[in-house]
């Protein structure tokens, strides 16, 4: 896409001739000072959720009290799967919503390489998020070290070539375990063809969606894929820590075992059994009994972002993307900063980062600054990082400029140079 200048008035012009603009108006956004680009990490809040929220507690839980689980509570997790399974292309019966993605991952993953036996190595890549690569590395651990672990490289610290890829899977291959978009530099694999190398090679294919879901068009059945996970708490907008979600293909239910054996887990969980008999679809891997607020908290975003449509949404993802690479290039490449996103629109996600030795001060600078001065929220990934999440859902063109005028001003004044180098708790 073709930018014509780097004025204030053509982000307004891109606003003007936004047909999800209004969608905008769905969110809680009571600082007209803050630009929030941090969506990657964490959503905002739905207006509507403040409602669902309210209903849920005073209604549900105050009124209804333990009624609330033959009114609905125990067909939430499948009934917000059939709506998530909309977003990723599965079918209905394919996705709950339950535990953490680590959680989800572990249980994936052990069902995966017990499927398996006789093979005894997993592909991941040097770009995975580490929470992944902790869980691959301890199910190595419980399965008796009988499996290694081969990390696809990269040779540009961006980007990961199908040659690669090709290199790494082979006949002794069990799991293929990649996160679809990256978690730093935004590099977004060709799903389909990924599957398709894995599938050639006997392996099993298991996907993390976490900073795909709700930005960028997921086709799992398309795609061929056999596993995938993801959370709810970023473009889902689901609320901080909400629960995540799995995906296990319908002829894949009955062959993979869940290693957790929990009682929602079971065939028929009110019957008590003594002895675990699991249930013959998604719910075996169902384990504890779900926390029913944080999953009220989820479907308002997910209905909100059902009505947009994923094509549209990734379309202005694309061209929001592209307008902030655009004015990085034209303001910021000149004063030290690379681009650490790929630049072409089919290898990149709904975030773009922004890599400078100074990095982490000049997120500081953004993220604590004083009025009237506006404050820009993106975060940092180590070790030079400034990730700047975009949600098309709520971000503007405008806010995108602002951000990038906030950020050249902080550099080309050293505005930075007032912030320490140490690392906060959460970055």
């Amino acid at each position: 896409m073709q930018f014509s200048n780097t004025t204030l008035e053509l982000a307004q012009t891109l606003d003007a001739q936004d047909e999800l603009a209004h969608f905008r108006d769905a969110f809680v956004s009571d600082d007209p000072n803050l630009i929030y680009l941090d969506g990657n990490s964490l959503g905002r809040l739905p207006k509507s959720t403040v409602g669902v929220m309210q209903h849920a507690i005073e209604q549900d839980w105050g009124r209804r009290l333990i009624r609330g689980w033959n009114e609905g509570w125990i067909q939430t997790p499948l009934e917000l799967g059939k709506k998530i399974a909309e977003l990723i292309g599965a079918e209905p019966d394919e996705v709950i919503v339950t535990d953490s993605t680590s959680v989800n991952l572990f249980k994936l993953v052990i069902a995966a390489l017990r499927a398996k036996p006789d093979r005894t190595k997993i592909v991941s890549d040097i770009f995975n998020f580490p929470s992944d690569l902790y869980i691959l590395q301890g199910a190595i651990d419980l399965l008796g070290q009988k499996h290694q672990l081969e990390l696809i490289p990269s040779i540009d610290s961006m980007t990961i070539t199908p040659e690669a890829v090709k290199t790494a899977i082979d006949t002794h291959t069990a799991l293929v375990c990649l996160t679809h978009v990256a978690f730093k530099s935004a590099f977004m694999y060709d799903m389909a063809a990924v599957t398709r190398q894995a599938h050639q090679a006997g392996a099993l294919m298991l996907w993390d969606l976490s900073h795909s879901v709700g930005a960028v068009p997921v086709n799992l059945h398309e795609a061929g894929a056999d596993l995938a996970i993801g959370c709810t708490y970023k473009y889902l907008n689901g609320g901080p820590g909400a629960p995540a979600f799995l995906y296990v293909r319908r002829d894949l239910q009955t062959e993979l075992e869940s290693p957790m054996w929990g009682w929602l887990g079971a065939a028929n969980p009110f019957a008590f059994n003594l002895e675990y008999t699991p249930a013959s679809d998604i719910r075996r891997f169902w384990v504890g009994t779900p926390p029913i607020l944080s999953l009220k908290a989820i479907e308002p975003a997910v209905n909100l972002l059902l009505e947009a449509g994923i094509n549209r949404l990734r379309a202005k993802s694309i061209h929001q993307s592209e307008y902030m690479i655009f004015l990085a290039e034209q303001w910021l490449t000149p004063l030290g900063f690379t681009i650490g996103s790929p630049k072409q629109a089919d290898q990149r996600g709904s975030h773009v980062s922004l890599r400078h030795a100074e990095g982490y001060r000049m997120n500081r600078a953004l993220i604590e600054a004083e009025a009237p001065d506006v404050t820009v929220i993106p975060d940092f990934r180590e070790p030079d990082n400034i990730r700047f999440g975009i949600a098309p859902l709520y971000n503007s063109f405008t806010d995108i400029y602002r951000a990038m005028e906030r950020l050249k001003t902080i550099v080309a004044n050293r505005l930075y140079e007032r912030y320490t180098s140490e690392r906060s708790g959460v970055t």
